[in-house]
């Protein structure tokens, strides 16, 4: 039975991608480079070295060490510059009033995050009141998809792994999530998240309870499912050992002649 729901932080309750590009749009300028929403497109999910890598390579620019390590910096620095203005309003459609619909409800809230900056975040967006537990880059080193992070949330939390559900935007979330035994509800299409038990758009009008119970309806079905076609191969698997058995045993029959030339003594009275 899921008692507790973990939740990733960018994509699923806040969007912080715009700061991102808004920052490496500066630094680019900076250096006279080009950058718009397609070349954006091109950096998620990369790395902060490889991201400046690939925007100095698009203006025919080579730095040395030490002067892309200070871009790196500067880059961070206007990126967490930027975050400090976030709202409530900033909050991605439904979140709020799910996790506060989930706490009504009486199950645990917790966060599972890779970022150091997931608290200030929280807190800046009005939100961080409705966790009952928090784990973030600064408690875990790993990334996801090992799941840490959510075994972490699980732990701190007093709950059993099968007791958790996860909400995750991404595949290596979701994988997490997964690894860590845990229900995974993902958000976002199924065709970007083809693991994930169940798929959403957002948070937006759903209420957890009957989303929990949709949850455990699905994981009964597939489990009895599963019994069910183990029964059968077990029991196909009986058959044919059986018809091998016979097959190899000698063929008996017994003529009239036979049984009337068996001593009686070897019959039943």
């Amino acid at each position: 039975m899921i008692r507790g729901i973990l939740f990733d932080l960018d994509g699923v309750l806040v969007d912080t991608a715009k700061f991102h590009f808004l920052a490496w749009q500066r630094m680019a300028g900076e250096l006279g480079i080009a950058f718009g929403h397609d070349e954006n497109e091109q950096l998620k999910g990369v790395s902060r070295r490889a991201s400046l890598e690939k925007i100095l390579a698009w203006g025919g620019q080579t730095l040395p060490e030490p002067e892309m390590e200070r871009w790196m910096a500067t880059k961070n620095a206007w990126y967490l510059e930027y975050v400090t203005t976030m709202t409530s309003a900033d909050v991605l459609p439904g979140a709020t009033e799910f996790l506060r619909s989930a706490r009504e409800a009486g199950y645990r809230i917790a966060l599972g995050s890779a970022s150091k900056n997931a608290l200030p975040l929280l807190e800046l967006v009005g939100i961080l009141n409705l966790f009952d537990a928090t784990v973030d880059g600064n408690d875990v080193t790993a990334s996801k998809p090992d799941p840490s992070v959510f075994l972490e949330g699980a732990r701190k939390l007093n709950l059993e792994p099968h007791e958790c559900l996860v909400v995750e935007d991404a595949a290596a979330g979701i994988e997490a999530a997964l690894c860590a035994g845990m229900f995974a509800l993902g958000l976002g299409t199924p065709e970007a998240l083809p693991k994930a038990h169940r798929v959403l758009p957002d948070l937006k009008g759903q209420d957890p309870r009957s989303l929990v119970a949709d949850l455990e309806a699905r994981a009964a079905a597939i489990a009895h499912a599963g019994a069910e076609g183990a029964a059968a191969a077990h029991s196909a698997a009986d058959g044919a050992s059986a018809e091998r058995l016979a097959a190899s045993q000698p063929a008996i029959t017994h003529s009239a002649a036979d049984v009337a030339a068996t001593p009686n003594t070897h019959l039943p009275s």
